[in-house]
């Protein structure tokens, strides 16, 4: 695997961890999958240190 895969096989699993970080704290996974897909690493951190869980 050459370092540009790698590159993506990273990016995607850092926005997949976002997604599921997301969803629990009962928010949309997909959109923040999407997002995180298009500005990684900020998403994740914008989602943990400013959103809290919602309650249902």
């Amino acid at each position: 695997m050459d370092d540009q895969q790698s590159y993506a096989v990273g990016w995607g699993t850092l926005a997949l961890i976002t997604a599921g970080i997301a969803q629990g704290k009962n928010r949309s996974g997909g959109n923040w999958f999407l997002l995180s897909f298009l500005i990684g690493p900020i998403a994740l951190f914008i989602l943990v240190a400013f959103f809290d869980k919602l309650e249902r």
